[in-house]
């Protein structure tokens, strides 16, 4: 277990719990604000929870089956695995968010915006935290530090659309641009899911070899 991966867990832990945190906020307040953003960024943080819990807990594995010596298997493996789960439930929550949008262009509702705008920018701050917290070594990485990290990622930019979708619908009082953001934001999702599932599926099968046993393993 290198000493990267030992920080990471800890890091990836921080990160859990800040994002559970702003995620129930999001999510309150989508609903209380009738924001399709706000609450689409909530739902897309909450997927993010489970996700980085999810690469957290691949962490906290990996580092006792390596001290068990009847583990034969490849811990990578494990990582992969996990970054692989993640960019699936992305990709269903990216849906889920397109469908709720879709329908709702065509019963607009109307908006509470300054709470949304705040809440959804006390959003962003808390990703770029956890960005920072998450930003690695790149020749040290591993699929499942990536998927947390990217995670981390799509969430500001949903968070950023949010706030921009918010504020041009307020200034110019349409509420579908709200909803065009939180489109947006599930496309980008889509995209970045599917990226992840090709490249932690590569590895779960085998296609690719492993270029990142490098390093000796220690017991």
């Amino acid at each position: 277990m290198s000493e990267y991966k030992h920080s990471y867990e800890r890091k990836t832990m921080w990160v859990v719990l800040l994002t559970a945190v702003t995620m129930v906020v999001e999510i309150v307040f989508g609903l209380s604000t009738k924001s399709m953003a706000l609450l689409a960024d909530g739902i897309h943080m909450g997927s993010h929870v489970l996700a980085i819990g999810l690469s957290w807990l691949a962490y906290i594995i990996v580092r006792k089956v390596s001290k068990n010596e009847k583990f034969t298997g490849d811990s990578n493996k494990i990582l992969s695995l996990s970054g692989y789960s993640s960019g699936l439930m992305l990709l269903i929550f990216a849906i889920v968010i397109m469908v709720e949008a879709i329908e709702r262009l065509y019963n607009p509702v109307d908006i509470v915006y300054k709470e949304a705008i705040m809440v959804a920018i006390i959003g962003l701050v808390v990703n770029i935290a956890s960005a920072f917290l998450l930003h690695h070594n790149h020749e040290h990485s591993d699929h499942n530090i990536r998927a947390a990290y990217l995670h981390v990622i799509a969430d500001a930019l949903t968070s950023v659309s949010a706030i921009l979708g918010l504020a041009a619908a307020m200034i110019w009082d349409i509420p579908f641009i709200d909803t065009i953001a939180a489109l947006i934001s599930s496309f980008v999702i889509i995209k970045w899911s599917i990226g992840l599932l090709k490249d932690s599926g590569k590895v779960l099968l085998d296609i690719e070899h492993h270029h990142e046993n490098h390093e000796p393993h220690h017991h």
